[in-house]
Parts: structure tokens; sequence; C-alpha cells
């Protein structure tokens, strides 16, 4: 990379810094050290170290309205949670500001209301209105409930001072969470001169449990964010980096009564209209259509759940977001499909990822199970016909299970999707399971002397086992074994992990080997690479230096390594580089990367190809995150630097702008510019997005999208209209384009309607 660009990559970071940092911004209020006058009075405590509180929930003896105001006389003869605790930016402080959340129930219902005194009420931050709203830019009073006081799995919830709220489930003691699980209750809030209030009732229909424990004790804990403070305390106090929901050191709610169990048993039925035109649609959609189709969830007891699936819809879903591929591996595109989302973390069998460590590879490098080749082909929907799930706990055992119908389309056969997961937790924190996938062809119906040329095989078979544990409090452990089989398959079929991972509040270390063969094929999952050996370690250090604004800095450094399986150095990258996270939430990053790639064969390129070779060069990549509380924000990626037999300058990012809680702009860009010999392309991606809520119920939202690779314009228009809780109407307009000549590739628009009824 010449001194050149050097130097403007260096210049372009700097101002962006300078214009957003929190270190010339009053962002983040100090008093002397950093702390409220309350707070400096206190010595830190060791928020590990002391005991977990309890919290005692008492009979409602009036109605409660659900308003948002605690003006009830119930709310007066229950005993508050308060004395919260910070967790962040000074970790076992007393929180510098009050909080209070109290606990009632009735023979239906349980009721939490909080009330948040805020010292500065016309600064609290409220941006948003959309239901599983990003709520680390947001003030929240949240909480997490442990239903089966097992330590480990819990619902959590997260509402705005708006009323918004952001509902999900949390497995393993807070490894992985589930944000689309959604369950029926009612938050209101209102904004008091003194700060804001919040009342949410939940049946306890909506909640999973024990009937048949005589006492009802459960674990439960609270967080409040004061987000201009970038405070997170915590009722019962934990650890930097703990989330609300690891509920090994969650507080115990106490008080209840023993509760009758319901027959959980929910009905989603829907009806739809559509219109399709275009070209890439089969010959049987073009044109008007009505369906409609069934949705079922049933706890067959508190620990296992039943979903069936008839008729399976996705219309509503928002389109992918578009990516530039600049490597030669395939893309990793996420589930959005909400039935697959829910209870995911079920079936996770992989490279894991985990918060707080970096591990050198994670589910866009290799998952067992992707959901996402059930019901897609390349990013078109392939029809569903049926499917069942079954997921939940059986003596001691995790478990999941799914199977899937999908039909026969103009280019593929219709298939069954099968899935078997099970995983059993001992020794407290050690995890050993297993997991079977199948993918199979079962209507292919060839007359004698006719060639299949679906490019589909009959079936795919994988299997796996894994253990992963966590040791010591701080020591992640990782490792798999897997193999997959089908028709006419020869070579190395297996795939293997181990790694070891430390993180505490200064150091952070891995360790890694995979080996994925050559014909390792899981056609019901997602790997990137094969036939390949990758080594791993990395080493970094978090001190929290006294400097103003500054909450934690990370050197880091690693190097990894691609080798065939005959053991021939493929790839090698040596990375050194530095994260700086501001109090105000802020973050820059900068990284220098020394990378030698041996390729084997020539890859192509939108412009250009890379012959086979060997090839050493350097790179350079800045990137800061600006502070996403404020009305104004943005992202901004910086990288150049050499490029195989050429050069490549990169810039990308994204500008937001918070008009008010219901209007919001997004714009994005990402721009590469790729020269060989002399000879430069562009490779860009441009996207913008509208989104107006009425209200928490009422949502409206437009998103084009344009990817200068394929030559497409792809735009999605979404109206969403909550009737009743669980039930909503969505219209939405959606359509691919190609911008070389104007044709329409794909458009629809679509109305559907759903309810949910509860028995």
């Amino acid at each position: 990379m010449n001194s050149m660009h050097v130097r403007r990559l260096f210049a372009s970071v700097t101002a962006l810094v300078i214009l957003g940092s929190p270190l010339s911004a009053q962002s983040v209020e100090r008093t002397g050290t950093g702390r409220s006058a309350e707070a400096a009075a206190s010595p830190p405590i060791d928020p590990e170290a002391v005991p977990r509180p309890t919290l005692r929930a008492v009979r409602a003896s009036t109605s409660i309205t659900i308003d948002g105001r605690l003006d009830e006389a119930a709310w007066g003869n229950a005993e508050p949670a308060t004395d919260f605790v910070q967790a962040t930016p000074h970790t076992g402080s007393p929180a510098t500001e009050r909080t209070e959340v109290r606990v009632l129930f009735d023979d239906q219902t349980l009721y939490i209301g909080a009330m948040m005194w805020d010292s500065e009420p016309d600064r609290i931050i409220a941006q948003q209105m959309a239901q599983d709203f990003y709520s680390p830019n947001e003030d929240i009073i949240g909480m997490s409930l442990d239903t089966f006081l097992d330590r480990r799995n819990a619902y959590y919830l997260m509402i705005n001072p708006n009323g918004a709220i952001r509902d999900g489930q949390a497995y393993d003691n807070s490894r992985t969470s589930n944000v689309e699980w959604e369950g029926i209750m009612r938050v209101e809030t209102q904004r008091l001169d003194e700060g804001w209030s919040a009342e949410l009732a939940i049946p306890f229909s909506t909640l999973r449990f024990d009937p048949s424990r005589p006492v009802q004790e459960w674990g439960v804990n609270f967080v409040r964010r004061v987000r201009r403070k970038a405070e997170d305390s915590m009722w019962a106090p934990v650890a930097r980096r703990t989330r609300v929901h690891r509920m090994a050191e969650a507080g115990t709610l106490v008080g209840l009564p023993p509760l009758r169990g319901s027959r959980n048993i929910t009905l989603k039925p829907f009806m739809l209209g559509e219109v399709v035109s275009g070209s890439l649609p089969g010959a049987d959609e073009p044109g008007r259509a009505g369906d409609g189709g069934l949705d079922v969830k049933w706890g067959l007891t508190p620990r296992l759940t039943a979903d069936f699936t008839w008729r399976t819809d996705f219309s509503q879903v928002e389109a992918d977001q578009e990516q530039v591929n600049l490597t030669r591996f395939p893309l990793f595109f996420p589930e959005k499909r909400e039935f697959f989302i829910e209870n995911s973390g079920t079936y996770a069998f992989g490279d894991l990822s985990e918060r707080n460590y970096r591990l050198g590879a994670g589910p866009r490098d290799f998952t067992l199970f992707h959901s996402r080749r059930i019901g897609l082909q390349g990013g078109q929907p392939v029809p569903i016909i049926a499917g069942g799930r079954l997921t939940g706990r059986v003596g001691g055992f995790e478990i999941g299970t799914l199977s899937m119908q999908t039909a026969n389309t103009d280019a593929l056969d219709s298939e069954n999707f099968t899935v078997a997961r099970i995983r059993r937790t001992i020794l407290g924190s050690v995890d050993v399971g297993g997991i079977f996938t199948s993918r199979q062809v079962t209507n292919r119906e060839l007359g004698p002397g006719i060639p299949d040329v679906s490019g589909q095989a009959d079936y795919n078979r994988a299997w796996g086992i894994d253990v992963n544990a966590r040791l010591l409090g701080n020591m992640m452990v990782h490792s798999y074994l897997a193999e997959t089989h089908g028709p006419g398959q020869s070579g190395n079929n297996r795939a293997a992990r181990a790694s070891v991972a430390w993180r505490d509040a200064l150091w952070d270390a891995s360790i890694l080997y995979r080996s994925i063969g050559d014909a390792f094929n899981p056609a019901v999952g997602f790997v990137r690479r094969r036939a390949t050996r990758q080594y791993y370690a990395t080493v970094g250090v978090h001190p929290r230096p006294p400097v103003r604004g500054i909450n934690e800095m990370n050197p880091y450094v690693e190097i990894e390594q691609y080798r065939d399986l005959e053991g021939v150095l493929e790839t090698r990258n040596l990375v050194g580089g530095v994260g700086v996270s501001f109090l105000d939430g802020s973050v820059l990053t900068v990284t220098g990367t020394d990378r030698h790639e041996q390729l084997d064969r020539d890859f192509s390129l939108t412009g250009g190809i890379v012959p086979a070779g060997t090839y050493d060069f350097r790179e350079a990549s800045a990137s800061y995150v600006s502070n996403a509380s404020r009305p104004l924000s943005g992202r901004l990626r910086l990288s150049g630097g050499g490029y195989f037999q050429g050069e490549r300058r990169s810039i990308g990012g994204s500008l937001v702008w918070r008009v008010n809680a219901h209007l919001g702009f997004d714009l994005g860009a990402d721009h590469n510019v790729i020269e060989f010999a002399g000879d430069p392309f562009t490779v860009d991606v441009f996207s913008g997005r509208i989104d107006y809520a009425v209200s928490t119920r009422v949502l409206t939202g437009a998103w084009v999208q344009y990817n200068d690779a394929t030559r497409e314009m792809i735009t999605n228009v979404r109206l969403n209209v909550i009737h009743a809780p669980l039930s909503d109407f969505f219209l939405v307009f959606s359509e691919r384009r190609s911008t070389d000549g104007g044709e329409i590739l794909d458009r629809r628009l679509t109305a559907k309607m759903t309810k949910l009824f509860a028995f």
C-alpha cells in the first residue's frame, strides 16, 4: 500500500473520529472521576462475590389497569427491587439514577411495574417504536425470568420509554439467545416529570413452568440502561460484559402461588392474496392467486413443545441484504424466517460464536444445519407443503427434531428435510451432543433411458458429535467431529475441530485447529471452505486507561494458516490491530494484515480474473462506528493495499438519521476499486431505507438496494398492522429488476392476514 493511500486513510479516519468522538463531546457526564456523588461515596463491590438478592411477589389487592402509571394501591403493597449496581461503566458502583421494580400477580397474570427516576428527564433517549428494536441505543428497563429455576434458561424482555418491546429466550446460561420468540403480553409506558414508568402484564399461559411444583420460585434479574451515561445497572449485580439473562448470577423471585398449567395450544391461520409477475417465477406462479395455511404450537409438557406448519408462507419476510464478494468462497446469508429462527439454538452445530471471544471461525464458516437450505433455492422461494418440529427437554436431555416437505418446481424435485439433535449437560458446565441431518428427493420419476439433469442428489446424510465446555469460569472449549454421505461420494468426508479460548477482564486468547475434507458436503448445512486444515491463534489485552471518554482498548494479534490436506500452505494471514471503545458507545478499530495466497486455479470477479499463482501482499483497514444514540449517526469502513496481482481500495458505511421516534432514514454504500495491471474496475452496492412508525402497532418501511455486481435493483415496501396480540396484517410489495434493459425479474404484491387463537 503506497504512502499516499496510507496518508488518505489516516486523515479520513482522524477527521471522522474528531467529528464524532466522545473525547470532544459532552455525551457522557462525569462528576469527579466520572461517577455521581452518590456513586463516588460508596466503594465498588465485587459483583460476583455478594449474595444473590430475593424479591417477593404479592397478590394484587385491586385490579390493575395497564396504562403505564403505577397508581393502583396494590403497587404500594409490594416490596421494590432497588439498589441497582453498575455493570458498566463503573463495575460494582451504585447506579447513578434510582430504579424500583415491583411484582404482583392474580390468578391469571403476572404484573411487573417499574419506576425509573431520572435527574434529567428531558435527556432520556428513546429512538424506536418497532417491536424487537435494537436495545443498546436506548434507555431501557429489562428483565429475565427463569421459570424453572434451573439457572440456565430464561425469557427476557426489554422495554424502552416509547413502549416498544424486545422479547426473546436465552439458553445455556446466556450462551445463545432467540429474539424471534414472541409471547402474548401487554406493556404501556409513561413519560413523567421525574423520569418514566412502565407496566407489564404477562398471562401465566404465555410462560412455560412446572405446574406440579407446590412452591413456585423463579430466577429473576432486572437491568436499567441510562444511555446518555453509557450506564447499565443490574438488580442482581453482575460482572462487566454479562447480560441480564445470565441466570447463574440472577436473583430469586418468591411468593408466587401454586400455578395451574394451561393447555398451551395456539393456532395461527393465515390467508393471503398475491399478484406475481416477472421472468424468474415458475410457469405456474405469474398472475393472481390466493392461499391459506396454518401454524400450530402445542406445549406437550412444561418443557417440550411441538410445532406444526401447513402450506408455510414467508412472503412478509424482508429481502436479503446485498453483499459484495471479493473472495473465491461462497457468501453466507443469515436466516430471516421466523419459523426457522425460533428455537434455532437447539439445532446449532459447527463453528459456534461466543460473545466477547475471538475464536477464528464461526457459523459463517461452517454449520451442519443451515435452515436456508429448506424452501429457498438461489434466493428464490421453493413451496413448503408442511412440516413439524419438536423441541425441549426430556429426562435431562435437550432435544430437537424437525421434518419439512417441499413441493416440486420447474427446477427441483420435491424433497424431505429431516434434522435430529440431542444434547446433555454433565458436570454442570460440559455439553455433549449429537446431530443427524437428511435431505432426500421424494418424487423423482424418470422413465427408462431418460437422464437426470436436475443436478440433485437422491439423498444426502450427515451426522456429528460435539463437546463444548465452560471451565474455570473464563475458559471455553469447543470440539466436533462430523461426516457426510451421499451417492458416488469418494474422498475425505469428515470435518473436525478442537479449540480452547480464554477471556477475563484483561486477557483474551484462543487457539484452534479445524479440518474440512474435500468430499465433506453437508447438503442441509453450509461450509465456506473445503479440502483444508486451519490453524489459528490470537492473544489480546483489554486495558481500561484513565483517559477521558475511553471505556476500553483492545490491542491484539492473530495468525492463521490454511493448508491443503497434503500440508501445502494455501493461505497465511498475520493480523495486528487495536480496538478502542468509548464511553458513549462508539468504537474505532484499526488493523493491518500481511497475506500470503497460493491459488491452484483461476477465480473470477466482476470485471477481472485472478490467475493461479503465488501472491504476497499487505493491506490495512480502519472502521469507526459513532454513537448510535444520537439523532445522526453512522459507520465508516476504509481499507486498501495489495490485492493478489494488483491493488484494492474500498470505502463503505452507512448514515442513519433518526428524525424522531416515528421516522428514520438509513443510507448505505460499499464502493470497491480493484486495479489489475493498471486497468481499474469497480464493484458497488448501494441501499436506502425509510422507516415510519405510526405507533408501536402500525409500522411501515421501504428499502431499495442496488448491486453493481449483479446489475440488479431490489425494492421492498412493507406495511405491518398488529391488530391483536401476535396477529398481523401485512401488505408487501417486492421487486427485483435488472438494470441492464430494465427487465422485471420478479415482482410481487402480497396481502397477508394472520390471527392467533390461544387455548
